[in-house]
This record gives C-alpha cells, structure tokens and sequence, in this order.
C-alpha cells in the first residue's frame, strides 16, 4: 500500500477515480470492502472529492449507478469487493444489461501473486459476468488500471449501451506504477475520446456502433413508403428513446406526422399526460386494429406482445417496423416490413424531414385517431370509480387517485413490484421525460431502493417517489438506512396486500390451491424505516391515504406510507411474459 500522498496519488485506485470523473461520474455506489480500499483513497484525495455513496447490499449500490445512468444519460459507477461482493451485484448488472443502461463496474480481486492458492475471497468474476455484459475482463497492471477504466467507460457509453465490468488484482490497485499512469484521454469539453480496443480479442469483447452512426436513409425512407400506405399506424417509443437523447426529436416527429403514440418504459413522459397523440391507455384497441407499427427504442418482447400486432376481426396482420440504435438489436424472431439502426435523434429528425419531402398525406387524422382518443376516454372513464374507491379493504387504485393530483411536473415515481406497480403504469403518467423507473425486461425485484437513492441524488430538487410492493420491499428495505445517513428524504409508498399477488392469483387459477405465495397481513414496513431513522405510517382506511401523503412529503426525511390493501384484488393481467 502507497505510504505517502504523492505515491497514492499515483496508486491503480486514484488512477481509477480520475478516468471516471473525465467520463462525467459525479459519485460511486459501493459498500465497504478491502480489495477496493485504493479506490476510496483516489476519491477522498480527489480535487474535488467524489463522493462515496455506502450502501447496505451490493445490489443496492449497482441499481443505483444504473438508475444515475437511466435518470442523467451519463455512465453510473458501482465499486464492488471481490467475491461476494461482486456476486452480490450480478442481479443488478443483468438488469442493467437488458435495460441497455451505461454502466460500469469496477471489481476488487485477489492478489495474482496467491492466485490458485485459495486467498480470501478469491474468485475469477469475468468468466460469470461475460454473458451480462459488454465486456468483462481483468487488469493485472498497476500502470494500466486508468486506460482500463477509460475503455470500460467508454464501451459502456457507445450504442447499444450497457454494463462493463473491470476487476483489477490487489497489485495492480494497490500498486503505483514506477512511470507515470497512461492519460484518460479526455478531450477539452471532459468527454472521454476514442474507441476501446476490443480486449485484443478477449472473451466478452463486444464492438458497438460509433457515435455519430446516423441510419442510413435509404431505410428511413422504406418506412416512409410504409406510412404512405398505411391507413391506422401507431408509433411505440421505447427506454432507448430518451437514453440516446432523442426524446425532442421524436416528440416533433410524432407531432409533424399526427402519429398515435404508445410509451413504453422510459419512454414515457416524451409526449406528457393528456397529450392528444398518446394513446398508452388505448393500447389493446390500437395493437389490435393497426396496420403499420412502428417501435422505436424496444424490444419487440413480451410487454409488447413479441411484436404480432393487428389481425381483428379477420383483418391482416400489420407490417411491423423495427427502429434501434445499433444493428444488434432489430429484432431477428419475427419478420419485419422494414428496420433502420443508429442515432435515433438522427432517425426521427430524417424520418419527419422525408415525409415532408414525399409530401406524406395523414389520412389516419379523419378515423384512427379519434377512434383511439375514444377508446382512451371510455378506459379511463372505466376506472374513474375505482380511482376514487372508498371500498375497505383499500383498493389499490385508489392510492393512484389520491397520488396522480399531488405528483409535480417533475417528480421521479419509480415502480418495485409486481401487481401494485402494474396499477401505477396504467395511472401515473409522467408529464415529462426522465421521470419514470421500473426494472425492465429482466424483472428483477429489489431495485427501488437504489434507483431512490439515485434519483434523489440526480434530482436534489425534485419529489422522488417509491412504490413498492410489500413483497419487493423485502429485497432492499434495509437500504432505507442509506437514506437516512446520506441525508436523502424519499417518500416510499408499499401497497400492502400481505401476499405474493403476482403468483398466488395465477397459482389458483392454474391448481385451484396455492402455495409459498402468502406474507405477513399488514406488516409493519414503516415501522422498519422509522427503526432505520425515517419516518412512517400504517393507512388501513382509503380516506386516511390523503393526508398520509401530503404528511409524507412534508416530512423531509425517508418516509413510507404502509397502505394495506385487498388481497382478493388481481391486477387484471394480459400476458405472463411466457
């Protein structure tokens, strides 16, 4: 270990921190771990210092620096120990691996002058995490370890983005090089320049498509020739939308050419609640009727229905467009009418300017979208009753009734949950991009803690909002303690129905009994965060969760809402995701 502060200046750990700040890291989430002590050191030294944000789960401090990436379109930064610590986080980076969020994660391990002679905690991560990541590889020199985290930082950041994971032997952290460490070639506005070298051809070398990889035009002008044709589209805007910095471009886009729009994941909020083109609420009837469905910036999976759009009433099935950021991602399970990959501020901003040149007639402007506007009206009239429920037990959406009127134009409102939180994605609306959090894809629970943490850090100003369901809360409650020594208040709200409702519902349905799928009725979770130094309450009443929330957001400490409700209610479900 460096003995001296010009030596640690110098040490892999301070060499580690510089490359991360060049590529715009504000903070680190880790908890405590020896193997990474270096890293800690080169953020205390730091001019400015970075912060270390501590947590109580390695999954934690991952989905944090995966949410910092969701929330501020920059690279998030998670340092975990070696072994289990890195373990610990792999839930977290696979999530973060389906949502194609930048993130980077640098590994302690074993010192290489032990390796194979069983050291503590000796464990070869990159051979588990290849599969979940970009890349995942080991640096071994001391000299090396800030040109190492600049490519992890960099690949991270290219499209399509996603996880990469560095873990550098005790050496090579803990060790100064006898000559100055390599630079982390940042150019003069602080954004990291140049492209990783792909491992030398190392397992997990993943190439991704340059920076500046506009699609080709000929493909945009295929899906305009679609259009033309095209008598009902719908366009879907994905999480990729907002994260390649396009939600501008395909907001005016959508508006240029009148196009009925369905958000999903983070792509929400890019056309705000009430806008007269969003028809998310009209879904069912604009993916059943459609004979043209554009999707931009998602998988065509399950929670789009794999992408087998139209074809009611014996009509065709519809032509399907599949847009994405890098070639890697079109869809290759079904056929398409047409695709186009890169820049996806470039696609939209092309996209509008062709149609204009073709002079695009928008016939679908006289039928289609009032018929969809109709079919939003009559569900959200369908639900007016239930949002204002006074049934007891509480029905769950009546906690969106009184929520949606308080919520401020830029709350964050993150979902950890199963069927609580299904309500919410039918109810809460963001009216602005970068607003909205849920697991994606991977359906990992146990993320809300960390993306509070991190909205609440990304956001100092704005409402930050956790719902939870009482069997997510499980997974990351204890993190409630993170919140209160950082100092970060968030107002967490558990829909309490004292079951596993995703399971127990479909169980019984299936088997006419059910198993393993029951919890504590009206467990204390608030009390849990009252112990941890926040704040809490039990609401079992419908009028009561009113005033609970305006307590809660008044209260400026972490502070959670504990709502019981009717365990007989099912979320009203139309795929399993099988």
């Amino acid at each position: 270990m460096a003995e001296n502060p010009q030596a640690a200046a110098r040490h892999g750990g301070a060499q580690a921190v510089a490359s991360a700040r060049a590529h715009g890291v504000r903070a680190m989430f880790t908890l405590s771990g020896g193997h990474v002590f270096p890293v800690y050191d080169g953020a205390v030294r730091a001019d400015p210092p970075m912060p270390i944000i501590d947590v109580r789960h390695e999954q934690t401090a991952v989905f944090a620096a995966e949410a910092t990436a969701r929330l501020t379109r920059t690279p998030g930064f998670a340092v975990l120990t070696a072994g289990p610590g890195v373990t610990n986080g792999v839930s977290a980076i696979t999530t973060a691996f389906f949502n194609g969020s930048a993130l980077v994660v640098l590994g302690g391990r074993a010192p290489d002058h032990r390796w194979g002679s069983g050291s503590l905690q000796e464990l070869d991560h990159p051979a588990l995490l290849r599969p979940v990541t970009k890349r995942a590889w080991t640096e071994h020199r001391s000299a090396a370890v800030g040109r190492a985290v600049h490519e992890a930082f960099t690949l991270a950041s290219s499209r399509h983005r996603g996880p990469v994971f560095l873990d550098v032997s005790l050496e090579a952290l803990f060790g100064a090089p006898e000559a100055a460490p390599e630079p982390a070639l940042a150019d003069q506005e602080g954004q990291a320049a140049g492209r990783p070298a792909a491992a030398g051809g190392a397992p997990g070398a993943t190439e991704s498509a340059p920076a500046d990889d506009a699609p080709d035009p000929g493909d945009v002008a295929a899906i305009v020739s679609l259009l033309a044709g095209a008598a009902r589209p719908v366009l879907v805007l994905g999480s990729d939308v907002w994260l390649d910095g396009a939600a501008a471009e395909a907001r005016a886009a959508a508006e240029e050419l009148s196009l009925p729009v369905v958000a999903n994941g983070q792509g929400r909020g890019i056309l705000p609640a009430g806008h007269e083109l969003l028809v998310t609420r009209a879904r069912s009837a604009a993916f059943a009727d459609a004979d043209l469905v554009i999707v931009a910036g998602t998988p065509l999976d399950f929670r789009l229905g794999y992408g087998e759009y139209g074809g009611r009433n014996g009509a065709p099935p519809a032509r399907v467009v599949h847009v994405a950021d890098s070639p890697g991602q079109i869809a290759g399970h079904r056929a398409l009418a047409a695709s186009a990959a890169g820049d996806l501020a470039a696609f939209f901003t092309e996209l509008a300017s062709a149609a204009q040149r073709a002079g695009l007639r928008r016939p679908w402007t006289a039928d289609w979208l009032p018929a969809l506007a109709r079919a939003r009206r009559t569900a959200e009239e369908a639900d007016a009753e239930l949002l204002r429920s006074g049934a007891y037990p509480i029905h769950p959406m009546r906690i969106y009734g009184e929520l949606a009127p308080v919520l401020e134009p830029d709350a964050v409102v993150i979902g950890d949950g199963g069927d609580f939180v299904s309500y919410a994605g039918r109810h809460i609306e963001p009216r602005q991009p970068g607003g909205w959090l849920d697991p994606g894809p991977y359906g990992c629970l146990g993320t809300g803690l960390g993306y509070a943490i991190a909205a609440r850090l990304a956001r100092p100003l704005a409402q930050v909002v956790l719902l939870l369901g009482d069997g997510a809360a499980g997974f990351s409650l204890m993190d409630a303690d993170t919140l209160v020594r950082h100092r970060l208040p968030v107002v967490m709200i558990c829909g309490n129905n004292g079951i596993w409702g995703l399971e127990k519902h479909p169980m019984r349905a299936l088997y006419g009994y059910d198993v393993a799928a029951d919890l504590q009725p009206q467990c204390r979770y608030d009390q849990v965060v009252a112990a941890l130094g926040g704040a809490g309450e039990l609401v079992t009443r419908p009028e009561e969760i009113g005033p609970a929330l305006r307590r809660a957001f008044a209260s400026g400490v972490p502070y959670l809402v504990n709502v019981a409700t009717d365990p007989g209610v099912a979320y009203p479900r139309s795929t399993t995701g099988v």
